[in-house]
């Protein structure tokens, strides 16, 4: 007759169930077994994203752009204020001056040894163009009080144009070699350097 089996107690049972067989691995064992790889590690290794290129959330307004701010503009240079040109031009300070006196008032300031053009009168007058009004002008000048030096104006390149309003025509000349100016052919020697502008010097 067969032996009855002795009920077992919960330690016996607990002994023999494969979970307490599984667990009774040796320490030397668990030591062996391949590790795996932590977590932490696989994340560390993608790069760190900037703050400034990471999406803002859906609900975060999105902060606005900031314009660029221009830089502050320079005040602009104050120019140098002129004097005023030809203050010395019109004799009586009137404004009825005609332009035959004005041509006198200049033609009187020319210094002595130097020479100036009728076109250069014409420019300090502010009628460029007016060459021929102002060699008019010196014309009448000969009979002008106060004395009017005519001779001291020539043409452009330094001719003696005027000389045919003398008399004697060597007349011109003789006024102005008699300054220290030498005249040769009708014309002056030196023209550029005796040249007197009245724009420059009025």
């Amino acid at each position: 007759m067969a032996k009855a089996n002795k009920p077992r107690s919960a330690k016996q049972a607990r002994q023999q169930s494969p979970q307490h067989t599984a667990r009774s691995i040796t320490a030397g064992q668990i030591a062996a077994a391949p590790k795996r790889p932590a977590k932490s590690a696989s994340i560390s290794a993608w790069p760190a994203i900037p703050a400034s290129k990471r999406p803002a959330p859906a609900n975060q307004p999105k902060a606005p752009k900031q314009q660029p701010v221009a830089a502050p503009l320079k005040p602009p240079a104050k120019a140098t204020p002129k004097p005023p040109r030809l203050h010395a031009v019109r004799p009586s300070g009137s404004k009825d001056d005609s332009f035959f006196d004005l041509v006198h008032a200049i033609a009187r300031q020319i210094p002595r040894g130097r020479v100036t053009t009728y076109g250069a009168i014409a420019v300090a007058l502010g009628t460029k163009g007016s060459s021929r009004m102002v060699g008019w002008a010196l014309i009448s000048g000969h009979h002008a009080q106060p004395f009017v030096p005519c001779h001291r104006v020539v043409n452009r390149t330094g001719l003696l144009t005027g000389r045919h309003h003398y008399t004697p025509p060597e007349q011109m000349q003789q006024l102005l070699e008699a300054e220290g100016i030498k005249v040769k052919d009708s014309q002056v020697v030196d023209f550029k350097k005796l040249f007197w502008d009245p724009s420059a010097e009025l």
